[in-house]
């Protein structure tokens, strides 16, 4: 009895992060709400530094959790910049954890709030973060088809024009890898035969369109593309084949005790502007990344395996830049709900928040 309890409570020590994180989404709400309305009689650009410095916060307070409070081990390799700049951050995409991937890199150049998503459009409707992801300067586009490329560039335009710090990132693959799921493996890799494209075994096939109108409309702006290659360790079985990578949950719960992050510093000017030709180009970065985790899973000899080749940097996230604002948003929120009236707010804003961004998403892209 007392060995299941334990083992019951070791298994749930995702509740407190993901409390946490849930509990002071309408305090960072009603912040930026509060802000949103003051910059109003103020120039764009405060608004704009302001709510890059609001976003720091409350992904630092994430990646407190994600870091700090699961003790995993940030394997860099590669070029990463230790400056900031103006980028679109290509991705191998395998888990809900990628995207916080994102930010562990961000917050090393201390530019964390500069993080934009481009991101499928259901997720437009998730309570509060899919309003605010879209006011952050997100972009939310539908599948092939469907797919509003005049929309995208609109909206990208507008960013440039306001010289928003851009650190955009694109999964090109448009869905998860899930060996799980062999079918959506096997269609895209008979796609990828179809069309005369090297077959990719650790990857999918990557889409194309995204990436470039994300690339031709902000040229001129940016100062790099970063190919990134992710991979978790500990998601091969004991046959040595490849599992399912970490839900957030999971990651939580400390199940990943490396991530590995191969960063590839791309230059504008070596990219192919034509879309047929950075069709081509962009297949040509996903068979590299299929290489490089060909190596970390099926290498032949088990010394090369569990990591990437080159020299590599275990990079550790100080407390400095996470504690800070795990306690000012978990004060913030126990302020609020110690009285009544401000719980009621609390709830509102909830309540309120989620129908108002569910109608403003519905009407504006």
């Amino acid at each position: 009895m007392l060995l299941s309890l334990v083992l019951h409570t070791y298994s749930m020590r995702y509740v407190l992060p993901a409390a946490v994180m849930m509990g002071t989404a309408p305090t960072y709400v009603l912040a930026w709400g509060a802000w949103r309305l003051l910059s109003a009689l103020l120039p764009a650009r405060f608004y704009r530094e302001v709510d890059d410095r609001l976003y720091t916060i409350y992904q630092s307070m994430v990646l407190f959790f994600f870091e700090n409070y699961t003790g995993v081990q940030v394997i860099i390799y590669g070029d990463l910049p230790k400056i900031k700049e103006n980028v679109i951050y290509l991705s191998n995409h395998q888990c809900t954890v990628d995207w916080i991937i994102a930010d562990m890199l961000a917050i090393r150049q201390n530019a964390l709030g500069h993080v934009r998503y481009v991101l499928k459009d259901g997720l437009k409707w998730l309570p509060l973060y899919g309003w605010y992801f879209s006011q952050h300067g997100g972009v939310y586009v539908k599948r092939s088809a469907k797919f509003n490329e005049k929309e995208m560039r609109e909206k990208l335009r507008a960013q440039v024009k306001a010289e928003t710090p851009m650190y955009l990132v694109i999964f090109p693959e448009g869905t998860r890898y899930n060996p799980e799921i062999p079918k959506v493996i096997a269609d895209s890799q008979s796609f990828a035969e179809r069309e005369g494209l090297a077959v990719l075994k650790h990857v999918l096939t990557p889409r194309v369109k995204a990436t470039h109108v994300a690339i031709d409309t902000m040229k001129d702006y940016l100062d790099a593309v970063y190919d990134v290659t992710v991979a978790y360790e500990g998601t091969v079985d004991h046959k040595g084949q490849r599992k399912l990578a970490p839900s957030m949950t999971e990651f939580l719960c400390k199940d990943c005790p490396r991530v590995h992050i191969f960063v590839d510093r791309i230059e504008l000017k070596d990219i192919p502007e034509e879309q047929m030709y950075m069709r081509r180009w962009l297949h040509e970065r996903f068979e590299i990344k299929d290489k490089l985790l060909i190596e970390f899973y099926d290498a032949k000899d088990s010394k090369r395996r569990n990591k990437f080749p080159g020299k590599s940097v275990h990079s550790k996230l100080s407390l400095k830049k996470t504690l800070p604002s795990l306690l000012f948003l978990g004060g913030l929120t126990a302020s609020m709900l110690l009285t009544e009236s401000g719980r009621k707010l609390y709830v509102k804003t909830w309540i309120y928040g989620t129908l108002i961004g569910c109608l403003w998403v519905s009407i504006k892209p």
